[in-house]
């Protein structure tokens, strides 16, 4: 790929540029949406056969139509004509069928393979049309074919996890890479060839800003033109007749999770259940987020299938205390639970770029230390998944509602972070994911949440509205879409935004 300087920032011009968004962001080590699912950035490099529209429906994207054959179990995708990769390549059903081939393939390690562990073959008749036969109906595959399709041409004997491709992306999305400064910036221009148009903004720059303070002051200094930021920046910003603050929002819950790969929590299974009565949820959603926010006490609560008379194990210290006595823990000398010699200790950790994770963790940790938990707030740059004993986790997606359950709850998942195993959880999940009936479905999850509250893989907390502070001059921005986890979705129409002069 060749790189040109464009005059923009990175290139010696700021956000003041009518033709160039920039955005404060995350870093990025490797963009690759076959590997990685939390990549923001996806949505401007690679499109999907399918697409979502402002309220989250699937639409079509880079396939004209498509078709699900019930006696074959065969999705059938027919591709628009003259689609193209940033390269001037042709985009055609073998790229589809490589792609999906390269998610299925083990030693890629994919983080979101356990949406398409229903794929039995994959044919490609001609250039324009790809077959998907299941092993059984799964009504999700639609919602699943939004994947960033990836070039065969460059990626093909390559090993994947490891090719310069993950740091020099071609796609097929509204922008194309142009230059990539690490932990500085990443720039992209229009893409001509984009099938749903020329995008209207000509440049967009991801500028790298991981610390959210630091995200407020380059807003405010004019510096960047559009970023995420915290509720208490949103409200300190909301004066500024500079930006519009969108208070968006998701389907992106928190919660404490807990590590049932660690030894504490794989022989004290029944504490989640317990300790979720500690955790005060309406004072977090007002003080850590502001108001912005909901409770929580369901993985599907803002989705069609969510049953609001799922056990909420509401805030109650007096029964979090009784049953931690009733399992047999008693107060030591430290005014700390301990059974057999072993006390009720434990880290809550958190992501150090996430303040609100991290005060979330803190006020948590507070809690059950209120009730006798000798509960710890860390924080660190990086999580271990398969040794810490508990973390503030997210999850959450606006989609179909086996999006972020069966790859999260499941036994052996590929989002399974925290070893969670519950047979009834998987039977229901599982069944769920292959029955196409609606009502047949909502019975479904509603055994589902019913059988989670038996064994608690999580004490859930709330669900986060997400922030945007953007530029006045930007517009086709809809503020009405509910956003997905880390509030990712802002982006989904980006091609039809416009800038204006300040």
């Amino acid at each position: 790929m060749v790189f040109t300087c464009l005059s923009f920032t990175g290139c010696g011009s700021t956000a003041n540029d009518t033709d160039t968004l920039v955005y404060g962001s995350k870093d990025y080590t490797s963009i690759n949406p076959a590997l990685y699912e939390h990549g923001e950035i996806n949505a401007l490099l690679f499109a999907g056969l399918t697409a979502h529209d402002k309220n989250n429906k699937v639409v079509p994207g880079m396939a004209k139509s498509w078709s699900w054959n019930e006696s074959t179990k065969t999705y059938t995708f027919n591709l628009k004509k003259g689609l193209t990769f940033h390269d001037g390549k042709a985009l055609t059903s073998a790229d589809v069928k490589f792609t999906l081939e390269a998610i299925l393939n083990k030693d890629n390690n994919s983080e979101i393979v356990s949406n398409y562990t229903d794929i039995e073959k994959i044919t490609c008749p001609d250039k324009l049309t790809v077959n998907i036969k299941l092993k059984q109906a799964n009504v999700a595959f639609p919602e699943y074919m939004t994947i960033g399709i990836l070039p065969k041409h460059l990626l093909e004997g390559k090993d994947m996890t490891n090719a310069d491709f993950n740091t020099n992306p071609v796609g097929s999305g509204p922008y194309k890479l142009v230059k990539w400064d690490k932990g500085e910036s990443i720039t992209m221009e229009a893409f001509k060839g984009y099938y749903g148009g020329t995008p209207k903004i000509k440049n967009v720059v991801f500028k790298i800003i991981d610390d959210s303070d630091a995200r407020a002051l380059a807003l405010k200094k004019g510096e960047i033109d559009m970023a995420q930021i915290t509720p208490k920046d949103a409200k300190t910003l909301s004066d500024n007749k500079d930006f519009n603050i969108y208070d968006m929002k998701t389907a992106d819950y928190r919660a404490i999770c807990y590590n049932f790969n660690n030894k504490f929590f794989k022989k004290h299974s029944e504490l989640p259940n317990i300790l979720s009565y500690a955790i005060n949820r309406k004072a977090i959603v007002k003080s850590v987020l502001l108001g912005e926010g909901q409770v929580a006490y369901s993985p599907i609560q803002k989705n069609k299938y969510n049953y609001s008379g799922m056990k909420k194990f509401t805030y109650n210290k007096k029964k979090c205390v009784s049953l931690l006595k009733a399992d047999g823990w008693k107060k030591n000398k430290d005014g700390y639970f301990e059974k057999n010699g072993e006390e009720l200790k434990f880290t809550i950790w958190a992501m150090a770029d996430d303040q609100v994770r991290i005060d979330m963790a803190k006020m948590c940790a507070k809690e059950l230390q209120d009730v006798g938990v000798n509960a710890i707030a860390k924080s660190k740059e990086s999580l271990d998944w398969e040794h810490q004993t508990a973390a503030i986790i997210g999850w959450g997606s606006p989609f179909d509602a086996d999006d972020h359950t069966y790859k999260v709850f499941t036994t052996g998942a590929g989002d399974n972070y925290t070893y969670y195993s519950n047979s009834a959880v998987d039977k229901t999940l599982t069944a769920a994911r292959h029955t196409e009936n609606s009502s047949a479905r909502k019975a479904l999850y509603k055994q589902f949440q019913i059988e989670l509250t038996q064994n608690m893989p999580y004490s859930f907390i709330c669900y986060v509205d997400a922030d945007y502070a953007i530029r006045t001059n930007i517009s086709g921005i809809t503020k009405s879409t509910i956003l997905g986890h880390h509030g990712v979705g802002v982006f989904y129409n980006i091609a039809d935004w416009t800038k204006g002069s300040n």
